[in-house]
């Protein structure tokens, strides 16, 4: 569906994610470079904030869904752009280790409550204007989740730019300025974003079978949902696969004796790949409906896994070619276009209704949950056969193998876990089964 044909409290909500992801992206980047070079912190120190920020945000999802499901996704996406507020503020007057911390920690913290609500409230606000919503209707259109990867991503681009022009006054300015646009974020969001009516509307209309309602109540059915955990599990393959640009792939550049210089170059490839080509993708994984779709995108993950492998070269031989590791981007961000919409889509179809809160929140934080969990430990498992693979000489490609067998593993097992729960020849549905989304913060 055309972004001007959604309604109103939709291009709201797209608006924010875009002003949201320029205002952490002019900052976080950085924060690194800042914390050495200004205030002498240490290499262990840097990376215990970092790691401290992600942890935050990525282990905190599901306490953010479930207190966007208790309190109402508008007051939890307002609390999110405050807390972030507080914790830039916090960055901006440290100047030891602890407030370092405490800074990181609050800037996580804010994205766990802003990603969840928002999610979840896209989710049921995806109607265009001046219509009901039919089931057939909606078929034949695409996810708002694609507009939402596309408007992430254009922050992504974009907050970088921002955040380099101001680091000429510091980096205290870039602080400033992430404040102010998360300052005009809250102040817009307040006026222009409706409180949540009293009944959601259900998704009986879309013919999505909707579970069973849970004794533990909305906010825990989740986690007491077995085909959803599994899904979750599966579906968090995609996250760790896309976290390869930031962790595998520049050190692999380094084994190709290639300069860091090209590292930007490669970042550059997948934003325009995904600027460019996630309408088109995304109306290519409609035809295919959800089930294929989720094959297909993995598949193709694998396939730039395997691309990796087989191009793969020791450290220290003669400098190897750049064609390979474009030829991985290329694919492995392929995958994910198809890939991200469609997971997330498919999630409001597991979510019992329960009336004005249905539980959306928590849902959606599981699923960020289980992607960051997934990032966490097999990053670790990555690392580790990298430091043997070198050490012993094996062969090259040996760390990329576990990659290509996950992504193959979601690919086999996601349409099997969504038969008998979702029709597999239905498109999915953006607003009863409406974008890691494009690189949400």
């Amino acid at each position: 569906m055309p972004f001007r044909d959604h309604r109103p409290e939709t291009r709201t909500l797209l608006g924010a994610q875009l002003v949201f992801n320029i205002g952490f992206y002019a900052v976080v980047p950085f924060l690194a470079g800042a914390m050495g070079t200004e205030y002498g912190l240490g290499a262990a120190a840097i990376g215990l904030v970092l790691g401290a920020r992600t942890f935050s945000q990525q282990g905190m999802f599901l306490l953010g869904g479930m207190l966007a499901d208790r309190w109402g996704a508008r007051r939890a996406i307002l609390t999110g752009c405050l807390v972030r507020i507080v914790g830039y503020a916090t960055l901006a007057a440290a100047s030891d280790f602890a407030l370092f911390l405490l800074g990181a920690v609050l800037t996580g913290a804010g994205g766990a409550l802003f990603s969840p609500a928002l999610e979840s409230r896209l989710s049921h606000a995806d109607r265009p204007a001046g219509t009901t919503g039919s089931g057939s209707e909606r078929g034949s259109r695409r996810s708002v989740f694609v507009w939402l990867a596309i408007t992430g991503e254009i922050g992504a681009v974009l907050g970088p730019v921002v955040g380099s022009f101001l680091l000429g006054w510091g980096f205290d300015a870039a602080l400033t300025m992430g404040i102010g646009v998360f300052a005009a974020v809250t102040v817009l969001l307040w006026y222009l974003l409706p409180a949540e009516p009293e009944h959601l509307p259900p998704d009986r209309e879309a013919g999505v079978p909707a579970a069973a309602p849970s004794a533990a109540g909305p906010r825990w059915a989740c986690l007491r949902d077995r085909r959803f955990v599994v899904f979750c599990a599966l579906a968090g393959m995609n996250m760790l696969a896309y976290n390869q640009l930031y962790f595998a792939v520049p050190i692999e550049l380094s084994r190709r004796g290639l300069d860091g210089a090209w590292l930007g170059a490669l970042f550059l490839l997948a934003s325009v790949l995904t600027l460019l080509l996630q309408l088109p993708v995304s109306t290519a994984g409609l035809r295919m409906g959800p089930g294929r779709a989720l094959a297909v995108g993995f598949v193709l993950e694998a396939g730039a896994f395997t691309l990796a492998a087989v191009t793969s070269m020791h450290p220290g031989t003669a400098p190897g070619s750049m064609a390979p590791l474009m030829g991985t981007v290329t694919v492995l961000i392929l995958g994910h276009m198809l890939l991200t919409p469609t997971i997330l889509s498919l999630i409001p179809s597991f979510v019992p209704v329960h009336g004005p809160a249905s539980g959306r929140g928590a849902y959606y934080g599981l699923a960020a949950t289980c992607g960051g969990i997934a990032v966490l430990a097999g990053n670790a498992v990555l690392g580790q056969l990298l430091d043997l693979t070198d050490r012993h000489s094996w062969w090259p490609g040996t760390p990329w193998v576990p990659l290509s067998a996950l992504t193959l593993l979601a690919a086999a097992a996601l349409p099997v876990v969504l038969r008998g729960h979702h029709s597999d020849t239905r498109p999915a549905d953006p607003s009863a089964a409406t974008g890691p989304a494009g690189r949400t913060r």
